[in-house]
């Protein structure tokens, strides 16, 4: 069976852990699908390792939603989450109510993650969520503020910091979010926020208390360049993927 928003609601009140990762093409939604994934995000992340993009920003809502199309088709269980690209949303809830529902309507989302906790973006989720939206939030590093905060730095290191981002987390829970993302902090602040939320948190670099983990999948898969510090390769495919086609030119060549 499908899973559902409501379901991921429900693990965390039977602490039944939750496991997303991302995905970014058909072969990639088939992969991770059939590994068992509970949520299956198309993370605006691909910019990076599958476009080529230095940071997050430059992804627009075409290229996202070309992606996500592809992701779409090679799921059968898992619950797709696409995140909404940097200004497709920011400017007014009315904009997010637009593309949201663009984004649901021609790709077969079943949730839009958005990220900050501001003032103005608890409002834009409450807006969303009114219509029938599901809304994942996203708060402590979001990627999409990178120049913001001078790279990709950890959040929540003071104390200032760890409340401001407890406030966040609360305010989005109370606009309607079903989830947050708790994004690169220290693990006692991603604990205690977990513990204060009825909502589930998914956590990345942010400890082992969330009531799930995240990551980029090239991250995990060992296709990346370059991984932030918190992910961990389970297995290294690129160097593979070089290997075998330095194995195939070889064998080609020796024909000649």
């Amino acid at each position: 069976m499908a899973v559902t928003v409501s379901q991921i609601i429900q693990w965390k009140q039977e602490r039944r852990s939750i496991a997303a990762l991302t995905a970014w093409d058909y072969l990639s939604a088939q992969l991770v699908d059939a590994a068992g994934v509970d949520i299956a995000l198309v993370g605006d992340s691909l910019a990076m390792p599958v476009l080529g993009y230095d940071t997050t920003i430059p992804l627009t809502l075409d290229e996202i939603m070309h992606h996500a199309k592809a992701v779409r088709r090679g799921l059968t269980e898992a619950l797709m989450v696409v995140d909404l690209p940097f200004l497709t949303y920011q400017v007014s809830p009315e904009q997010a109510l637009a593309n949201a529902g663009k984004v649901m309507k021609q790709t077969g989302a079943q949730a839009v993650k958005l990220e900050g906790g501001q003032p103005a973006m608890v409002a834009t989720v409450a807006r969303l969520t009114q219509v029938g939206i599901p809304v994942m939030g996203h708060v402590g590093l979001t990627p999409q503020s990178v120049h913001q905060f001078g790279g990709f730095r950890k959040q929540g290191k003071t104390a200032e910091e760890a409340e401001r981002i407890l406030q966040e987390a609360q305010a989005l829970e109370r606009a309607g979010a079903f989830a947050i993302v708790l994004e690169h902090m220290p693990a006692d602040v991603a604990k205690s926020i977990s513990q204060v939320l009825g909502i589930p948190s998914i956590g990345i670099g942010a400890g082992p208390h969330c009531d799930g983990q995240v990551l980029v999948t090239s991250d995990l898969w060992g296709l990346s360049a370059w991984q932030p510090p918190f992910a961990k390769p389970l297995v290294d495919l690129r160097s593979q993927a070089i290997q075998a086609a330095q194995q195939f030119c070889h064998q080609v060549r020796q024909t000649e």
